[in-house]
């Protein structure tokens, strides 16, 4: 596991974008018993979701994050040094998307840009990169955005996946200034990867006729073998496995206890499994704030999306434990001290 500190480098600002289409779990009637509707809202906590456009991307989402970041901030456009995108729903298999969002954005020639790719644990580690670039002389600001439209990888009739899974996109800005240490552990377990899985599209399964027609699967759920797996029962072992472990290394590590935090901030999965954690860490249900009722499980956005949505006056001079879970199987934690830190209203698309 890697454990990592960073000095002197921090969030200046935090935006959110999420699609104005609403889509209700009430409504998945034309697939299952109303009896099972209602009992997998009241288990998931997830009621409604957004889902994007056809058109819209999950780069598109970060975009407009991103320009209400930059407006509000009235930041220089010339001073980003660092331009990251973190998705598993990218635009192209090639090229990245970073280099078109520098573009788009308008930001100077200059600013490397670069896409990583993780599951639900993926702003933490893409928080860590920011970091760690922000850390190097000569990087002073650093953009990351996170998104996700996993709507479009979802198969409608699946009733595992289609509950949980909305779109979003947000924009952090990272840079240097007086914020004190922040706190990393990373961990991963590649003997899960069947675990959250789309077994076919890249290069290890090319598209076929056969796979890319959905199909009635041994779970009995329905779906190509272009869209989305997950072994649910699988995710939320591995989960209150590695979880609490991870937060108390992080703790550890920065010489902290779970006293010292104002909020846990965790990835949005559904309500049972964070509450089970939760009180397994016997921690306040009422610090640890939850946005999936409204956006559902928003993969690597929800904790940016969680902070936008239900931390925006709350974080100021707060220390945030941040949590992710997932593909990978992999996870992250971390522990930050914000100062100054401004939110902006989240925005629809």
């Amino acid at each position: 596991m890697a454990f990592i500190t960073f000095k002197g480098v921090g969030i200046k600002a935090i935006s959110a974008c999420v699609p104005s289409k609403k889509v209700f779990n009430k409504d998945l009637d034309y697939f299952m018993p109303q009896d099972d509707i209602e009992k997998t809202i009241n288990s998931i906590g997830i009621i409604e979701k957004r889902y994007a456009e056809p058109e819209v991307c999950a780069s598109d989402l970060c975009f407009k994050a991103a320009q209400k970041l930059l407006q509000d901030n009235y930041i220089d456009l010339n001073s980003i040094d660092v331009l990251l995108f973190m998705s598993q729903t990218s635009d192209y298999k090639i090229p990245a998307t970073a280099p078109i969002l520098q573009h788009r954005l308008g930001l100077s020639k200059n600013v490397a840009a670069l896409d990583l790719s993780l599951g639900c644990s993926g702003y933490v580690y893409a928080l860590s990169t920011a970091f760690a670039y922000a850390s190097m002389q000569g990087v002073n600001r650093v953009l990351l955005l996170v998104g996700e439209t996993f709507s479009k990888i979802v198969n409608s009739h699946d009733k595992v996946n289609v509950p949980l899974y909305g779109d979003a996109g947000t924009a952090t800005l990272i840079e240097k200034g007086d914020f004190g240490d922040s706190y990393f552990t990373l961990g991963s377990d590649g003997s899960g990867a069947d675990a959250v899985k789309i077994n076919a599209g890249g290069c290890r399964n090319l598209i076929t006729v056969d796979n890319i027609k959905p199909s009635k699967k041994e779970d009995g759920n329905i779906r190509s073998d272009h869209e989305l797996f997950m072994d649910g029962m699988d995710v939320f072992n591995f989960a209150i496995s590695v979880v609490p472990k991870s937060i108390k290394d992080v703790l550890f590590q920065s010489n902290q206890t779970l006293a010292d935090i104002d909020y846990i901030v965790l990835h949005q999965a559904n309500k049972f499994m964070t509450d089970f954690i939760v009180k397994r860490l016997k921690y306040p249900l009422d610090k640890v704030p939850y946005c999936m009722d409204k956006f559902g499980n928003t993969s690597s956005v929800s904790i940016p999306l969680t902070i936008v949505s239900e931390l925006k006056n709350k974080i100021d001079s707060k220390k945030l434990l941040l949590c992710g879970f997932g593909a990978g199987l992999s996870w992250g934690s971390a522990v930050i001290q914000t100062k100054k830190c401004f939110v902006s209203d989240i925005i629809d698309y």
